[in-house]
């Protein structure tokens, strides 16, 4: 499986940052990334109380992603990037099923993941740049220019525009550009 390769340009400056999943499955998806389309009006709630699908992090360098909701089931594959995205969209006990950005589901314990909100910069866009904004209107300055896979931290999301870090820059960015807030959600 492809690990997440990212650069911030800025300045004239490339920022490189690394991020990658390595797999013991030879059953790999060579797709594209995942979109998120579900609104947050039509999420479910789940045995935890919480919504299903709804985004989280993880809280590890090296996350073990099981084919099952046990540790009796096979690694299927690790993350290895703390702060990594996923969404959760199922639970069992204290086992969450998680999708990736490049669509790929399997089981994470609980304990390994993170409320904490971070996205990856549109992944679907291949070699293509996203502007990062000062402001969060594309009439304002362009602060950097983020690669497609750039992980970021979510600071705020108002249903257009994401307040995001990433690379040591702090700006806006268009909401239907990440992977890991959906379509219209408000983050606070």
């Amino acid at each position: 499986m492809l690990g997440l390769a990212c650069l911030v340009v800025a300045g004239g400056i490339v920022w490189s940052l690394f991020g990658q999943r390595s797999d013991s499955s030879a059953n790999a998806n060579p797709g594209g990334a995942a979109t998120a389309s579900i609104s947050t009006a039509t999420r479910d709630v789940g045995p935890s109380g919480l919504s299903i699908p709804r985004f989280v992090s993880l809280k590890a360098e090296k996350v073990n992603v099981r084919s099952g909701p046990s540790s009796d089931h096979p690694v299927a594959w690790v993350f290895q990037r703390k702060g990594l995205p996923v969404e959760i969209v199922a639970e069992f006990e204290n086992w969450r099923r998680v999708r990736d950005s490049e669509g790929e589901e399997g089981w994470i314990l609980q304990s390994m993941l993170a409320g904490k909100r971070t996205a990856v910069v549109a992944p679907w866009r291949g070699q293509q740049l996203t502007p990062l904004y000062v402001d969060a209107a594309k009439a304002s300055r362009i602060q950097a220019e983020l690669a497609a896979g750039a992980m970021s931290e979510v600071a705020s999301c108002d249903g257009k525009w994401c307040r995001i870090s990433v690379g040591g820059y702090d700006g806006y960015v268009e909401q239907d550009m990440l992977w890991g807030v959906y379509p219209g959600e408000t983050v606070n």
